[in-house]
């Protein structure tokens, strides 16, 4: 497990639901925190929370859907002048639930690949040259589960090709220490799962952020956080560096 102390972490959609409970989760690693959420006013309650917990912690406003924003908002990243070690690309929107599925529209799958795989996908490919210089680095996307449910269409294509491109990537470099990852949270009681989910928000940490902490340069997982649920930080991660493979393992 790498000691985050001092290290820089970017996690996108960290104002509410598993984005925050990972924000605090870092915080209490020792990581320099940048936080996005589609507006500052929506970061303020958990930059206070992050800060009284002894980090620097600074905002990073976008809208997600927007790529001309998502590159102003990566802009803004680099003037703060600092090298970002980790990235935990958490952000997703589930658009619509359509029982009349045959009749999704077009826009369900324009908005949700726009979110859930091309942000993310800008976002690892700006850093990763920075990681690949400095010979470190943590990537780690948030994938979903969902499948047989043609009711949530174009969320469920967006995330699997979200793990496709991931794991594509991650195949240039595992055996290095810039380590790509997926992570699958599970179905949680959050605003994008509903309140009929089976699983609290808490249940996915530790197991979401094990990706940003493993130390054995193994590229091209996904981590189940429900199969770390009730572990130790410590616990967690020494299973994740000491099991072969996972029941998430994609490709």
């Amino acid at each position: 497990m790498i000691d985050a102390k001092g290290r820089v972490a970017l996690i996108t959609g960290a104002s509410r639901g598993i984005g925050y409970l990972a924000a605090k989760a870092l915080a209490a690693q020792g990581c320099e925190l940048i936080l996005h959420g589609r507006t500052e006013a929506h970061l303020e309650r958990v930059l206070s929370e992050v800060r009284a917990l002894g980090v620097r912690a600074h905002a990073a406003a976008c809208e997600l859907s927007d790529p001309a924003d998502v590159e102003r908002m990566l802009k803004g990243i680099d003037s703060l002048g600092l090298d970002v070690d980790i990235v935990l690309n958490n952000a997703g929107v589930q658009v619509a639930y359509r029982t009349d599925y045959l009749n999704t529209p077009a826009s369900d799958y324009e908005r949700s690949f726009l979110i859930n795989t091309i942000s993310p996908m800008m976002i690892a490919y700006h850093f990763l040259p920075g990681m690949t210089e400095r010979g470190f680095g943590r990537i780690v996307n948030t994938t979903s589960g969902i499948r047989r449910d043609p009711q949530q269409a174009g969320y469920s294509a967006s995330k699997a090709a979200l793990d496709k491109v991931t794991m594509d990537l991650a195949s240039v470099y595992d055996g290095t220490d810039v380590i790509i990852s997926l992570t699958d949270p599970g179905w949680c009681r959050t605003d994008l799962g509903g309140p009929n989910a089976p699983n609290s928000p808490e249940s996915a940490i530790p197991g979401v952020i094990i990706g940003a902490l493993v130390d054995d340069r193994r590229s091209g997982r996904c981590f189940c956080a429900q199969d770390f649920c009730g572990m130790t930080l410590e616990q967690a991660v020494k299973r994740a560096e000491t099991v072969a493979r996972y029941s998430g393992v994609i490709g």
